[in-house]
């Protein structure tokens, strides 16, 4: 299973001001989620974020929420994504069976909401390098857990790489300037 740029979409789960800062490692989840954002961007992918609650938890931190495509943003009551109407509306309406996903927590509304599209029929990936959890042990057991239920556990390297399929273009050299 290959992840392919004309294939895939990008749903960003949940990385909000007042839950992002508390995590494992944020940074990690920023940076990772930022260079997904800038190659979906680059390379035409649809990208739909959720927020969960955002009265409570707040909206999407803003270094990701200035990389966020105008109406990308989709308020969410249940954990898993695939239970949210406005969420699946959108995705079925994008015709892509692949959904690559990154966010927060990875035991909960990452796991529920991959598990729930892959029962829909997506192909899912979870970028591993890209969720957290705010103990290290739960980001490891939902991946764990994802792999065997045949979701692929990725990295954010290998969504730039596997969307872009080679070298020499001129979004090649645009991605490769990120990762430096």
């Amino acid at each position: 299973m290959i992840m392919d740029a004309k294939r895939s979409s990008l749903l960003l789960v949940d990385v909000q001001e007042n839950l992002a800062p508390v995590m494992a490692d944020a940074r990690s989840v920023y940076r990772g989620c930022g260079l997904l954002l800038r190659t979906a961007a680059r390379l035409a992918v649809p990208v739909i974020a959720s927020e969960q609650y955002p009265k409570g938890l707040g909206s999407t931190v803003g270094e990701l929420a200035q990389l966020l495509p105008e109406g990308a943003t989709v308020e969410k009551i249940h954990f898993a994504c695939s239970n949210e109407p406005a969420i699946t509306d959108r995705l079925a309406g994008l015709g892509r069976d692949q959904v690559v996903i990154a966010g927060i927590e990875a035991h909960v509304c990452v796991l529920q909401s991959a598990l729930g599209l892959k029962e829909k029929g997506y192909q899912v990936f979870v970028v591993s390098d890209a969720c957290s959890s705010r103990v290290a042990a739960n980001h490891q057991a939902a991946m764990q857990r994802l792999a065997a239920n045949g979701i692929g556990i990725v990295t954010v390297e290998m969504v730039m790489f596997e969307w872009l399929h080679r070298a020499g273009t001129p979004e090649f050299k645009d991605m490769v300037a990120l990762i430096r």
